[in-house]
């Protein structure tokens, strides 16, 4: 794992010494695998296939569960590094305090025997408040109660901030607010709800500094699941007086540049501080009043807060009021980082479409294009093998088990599409989050809310011209879909629990809202639903996965959420990203205490696409849709979930104007074999988290030799020729390719 590189080359890999261990799953099943696996099945689209072939004959099932889309690619011109700046959010900025105190455990924090050492703690909706301080001009409007608070406009206080005490403070009393609370107040939306079922922290103090009524008797606590107990945080006071302290000088600086702000206060420690036209109108991306304002903007790290220009002239600049805003916070000493909100993308690798040829290959479930998911196969070249498999089948067998429901892998993504044919009644799919805030982002009339269907990204101002449906593929791998049904494809693990947590939309995802999908995930943090009721992950994850990417050095906040998660049992994995360059440019795949995954072909090298580097922890999976190396006489992508235009009906290569199967390749896709291939070992070995359910993934590498993982120099700029003078470059890709067949479940 990054954090310091444990397994670094020389590591003996684990031999076998696998057994069939007894049966956790039913007599039907082994039954039906039984029956998969006698005689030779008929003709497949036209192609008879060997003794070890698996699957439902193509022929016998409807046209939408076998059509899918993808083909061959043509051959591109060599690919070179990115140069395109990255992007953030104008207005937007994450920070976190100094010196914040640590948070405590819920068990931690309600050991005490009386009800006073409830008293060094806040209750929720203190702790995750929002301050809004508006601009002097728009004082008046917010006095005369006849206006909202939002000024008329759609704002994240009405559809985001559900159950989050919201506060207006009065931007004239400079006075009050330079020595903290008590400060004076405009409007203060204050929730005093509490929940009889759990213990009581102290109610929060009104800003007038008068306690507000806490109720005395209360119920006895329900008892809370030790997965669930344990990564419930709750916040001290001391760390709410280190954020309170942190606000002042948010507004100060605000105030300076004459800019509204809006102050995200979370118990997790992290703040975000949105600034400008933003600030009162944070869920729009703009209008035919406010064209001038930018809603995204690529990175130039040349601009600083020029001395020359006064703080009026500055504030009419959006992008150069952020700059200066986060210079001055930086300098105040007040905080440990503070940083853009920047833009993070799905880690997908363009392609054209074609249409071809099929011939089928491999066994085990009875999904009907199962024969042409070369990436479960074992590494090999004989029947029912493929050199650059991850082993998936192996592990089925010889374990007897393909997941346990007891396991969680959380997908943070573009959410899951909830009416997919092979997802719509799975049992797999735990309820999720959608954690997108701005609603024109969110593209599905809302922000942050209880529903993480994906809508759809498509984004023509970032050359989006068709939505990915990116979060369905990479959770249909892990095991979203139904496997085994006789639909469509089948998933690495097939019973684990799927929580689709929904951070990215329209034009990517803020880097603020991937922090707290994190920590929800998690089981870290809290949500509100419509009424302001907490709504917490009930399913805390085993298992993050991250097939997201942003070309620039781990942000502090990301690092933060990560390690936050990982301290607390859970595995993180991060795709290593798309751009042929070192894995340490990008995040989250060169953050520390990440398995961190680049992508191999189906002949186990490192695909031309995927970056590569010390940070890269494993190769897997992720496809190669110019190849054919399995000679199936289809593209070497991964096929998965998704709904899709332009498809092939394999039986009769004809065209299908929509279908819910696609082949797609990146890192992206190599990431979930590794979250899936995590969750199968849990599911035997219950008792393994965080490292050392890594360490036995890790040690059972395959590994690879240099000319697997090398590449053309003048196709990876930068990287390290593999002798004086060559033209083929060192592409370090890990320990080795996944290799499941390998893992030793033994004590």
């Amino acid at each position: 794992m990054t954090t310091s590189k444990r397994y670094a080359a020389g590591i003996i890999a684990i031999g076998l010494g696998l057994t069939l261990s007894a049966c956790d799953r039913t007599d039907e099943r082994l039954e039906r695998l039984s029956e998969i696996g006698e005689g030779v099945m008929k003709q497949l689209g036209g192609e008879e296939i060997g003794a070890s072939g698996g699957g439902t004959n193509m022929e016998s099932v409807p046209v939408e569960a076998r059509a899918f889309q993808g083909a061959m690619q043509e051959a591109s011109p060599v690919r070179v590094a990115t140069t395109t700046p990255s992007k953030f959010v104008v207005g937007s900025i994450v920070a976190k305090p100094r010196s914040l105190p640590q948070p405590e455990t819920v068990e931690e924090a309600f050991t005490g025997p009386r009800i006073e050492d409830y008293e060094a703690y806040v209750a929720s909706d203190e702790a995750d408040a929002v301050i809004v301080v508006p601009t002097e001009e728009e004082i008046a409007e917010l006095q005369n109660p006849s206006r909202s608070l939002n000024l008329g406009e759609p704002s994240r206080m009405d559809s985001n901030m559900k159950g989050r005490r919201i506060i207006t403070i009065d931007p004239t009393s400079r006075e009050q607010m330079a020595q903290g609370l008590p400060r004076a107040v405009l409007k203060d939306q204050r929730t005093l709800q509490y929940r009889l079922d759990e213990p009581a922290a102290n109610a929060p103090e009104g800003t007038d500094g008068v306690a507000a009524e806490r109720p005395r008797a209360m119920a006895p606590a329900a008892p809370i699941p030790q997965k669930s107990a344990e990564r419930r945080l709750m916040m001290r006071q001391d760390a709410l007086s280190a954020q309170v302290n942190a606000e002042s000088q948010m507004i100060e600086t605000a105030q300076r540049y004459g800019l509204a702000a809006n102050i995200q206060r979370s118990r997790s420690g992290q703040m975000v501080i949105e600034v400008g036209s933003r600030a009162m109108k944070p869920t729009k991306y703009g209008g035919p009043d406010d064209d001038v304002t930018p809603w995204i903007a690529e990175d130039d790290e040349s601009m600083t807060c020029p001395e020359s220009m006064t703080p009026e002239e500055i504030s009419e600049d959006a992008v150069l009021a952020t700059v200066c805003v986060i210079e001055d916070l930086k300098a105040s000493g007040e905080f440990e980082y503070v940083e853009k909100d920047w833009l993070y993308q799905n880690q997908f690798v363009r392609r054209p479409k074609n249409e071809g040829p099929i011939t089928a290959v491999s066994i085990t479930p009875n999904d009907p294009l199962w024969s042409l998911q070369w990436n479960f196969l074992n590494q090999g070249t004989g029947t029912g093998q493929v050199a650059g498999g991850a082993g998936f089948v192996d592990f089925w067998t010889k374990q007897a088990t393909q997941g346990s429901p007891e396991v969680v892998v959380a997908i943070v993504d573009t959410g899951l599409e909830m009416s997919h044919p092979d997802i719509v009644d799975s049992p797999n799919v735990a309820a999720g989050w959608d954690m997108v805030t701005d609603i024109a982002m969110a593209n599905d009339g809302d922000s942050r809310d209880s529903d993480p269907n994906d809508p759809g990204d498509q984004c023509p101002e970032e050359f989006v011209f068709e939505d990915t449906f990116h979060g369905t593929h990479v959770a249909g791998t892990v095991g979203a879909s139904v496997s085994n049904n006789g639909n469509g494809v089948a998933g690495g693990a097939w019973n684990v629990k799927i929580v689709p947590v929904r951070a990215l939309g329209k034009c990517g995802g803020r880097l603020s809202d991937i922090n707290d999908a994190i920590r929800w995930a998690g089981g870290l943090i809290p949500e509100y639903d419509e009424l302001g009721n907490e709504v917490w992950n009930d399913n805390p994850a085993d298992i993050i996965n991250l097939s997201i990417g942003l070309f620039r050095f781990c942000p502090a906040s990301m690092q933060d959420a990560i390690n936050a998660v990982t301290e607390r049992g859970v595995v993180v994995v991060s795709a290593a990203g798309n751009d042929s360059v070192s894995t340490q440019y990008y995040a989250p795949g060169g953050c520390n205490n990440v398995v961190s995954v680049a992508a191999g072909d189906a002949r186990g090298r490192i695909a031309p696409y995927s970056n590569y580097g010390a940070e890269v922890d494993v190769l897997a999976p992720g496809g190669d849709l110019q190849r054919d190396d399995n000679g199936d006489g289809r593209p070497d992508g991964i096929l998965s979930t998704k709904h899709a235009s332009n498809c092939t009906d394999p039986v009769t290569n004809e065209s299908i104007a929509d279908c819910y199967y696609a082949y797609e390749q990146g890192t992206s896709m190599a990431a979930p074999h590794v979250s899936a291939a995590l969750a199968l070992i849990k599911s035997k070995r219950p008792d393994l988290t965080g490292t050392a359910l890594a360490d036995v993934l890790l040690t059972a590498l395959n590994p690879r030799s240099q000319e697997q993982c090398s590449g053309p120099c003048d196709q990876y700029p930068g990287a390290e020729p593999v002798s004086a003078g060559s033209e083929i470059c060192r592409l370090p890709c890990g320990g080795g390719l996944l290799n499941l067949s390998d893992v030793n479940l033994d004590n």
